[in-house]
């Protein structure tokens, strides 16, 4: 039917661009692989058919993010490219989802709701300074909780963003009349 697998989802490409007051970033993630969704439990769902919206709250007991990641930053005139491979493993994460039909697609809005523990890996961060590189994997890694209250919204923009192309082009040609009847 056209649905592609969702364990792994796939992303080619997933983008972001924030800009404010001459300071802003450009992260590209490319072929970006999320693993855990046969491990996951669905625990609420909602069904609005007169809104063409589908909103359902998810629990995994650990998620698995990889990719290839390239950042353009530039703050007052001083520029930052970095590339390099990372990867990402959450645990005891949940997640809503909302999906809105929008002519032949889906706009897709992904909400993260917990997460009891994450480690990250970037590498390259610092240019190929491994002693330096490992020991910012460890201060990132031990202390991303009171940082994340920060940067949730930009995550949540970012999971959106890839889910929105995931889901437009795994459902673009799905027969939902033909599964769900009034």
């Amino acid at each position: 039917m056209g649905v592609a697998p969702f364990d792994p989802h796939f992303a080619r490409e997933v983008k972001q661009v924030r800009s404010v007051g001459g300071m802003g970033y450009t992260l590209m993630l490319k072929d970006v692989f999320e693993r855990g969704w046969s491990e996951s439990t669905v625990t609420k769902y909602k069904t609005d058919w007169d809104n063409q919206r589908i909103i359902y709250s998810q629990y995994f007991p650990e998620k698995w993010l990889e990719g290839e990641y390239e950042f353009k930053g530039d703050a007052f005139g001083l520029g930052v490219l970095r590339s390099g491979h990372w990867n990402l493993t959450l645990r005891d994460y949940s997640q809503t989802t909302r999906i809105k039909r929008n002519g032949p697609g889906v706009d897709v809005h992904v909400e993260i709701d917990h997460i009891g523990d994450m480690d990250i890996h970037i590498g390259n961060l610092l240019q190929g300074r491994s002693i330096m590189e490992n020991v910012l994997d460890r201060i990132i890694n031990a202390s991303w909780k009171p940082g994340f209250a920060v940067i949730r919204p930009l995550i949540n923009d970012l999971v959106s963003t890839a889910f929105t192309d995931i889901w437009s082009t795994s459902f673009k040609e799905f027969p939902v009349d033909a599964f769900i009847r009034d």
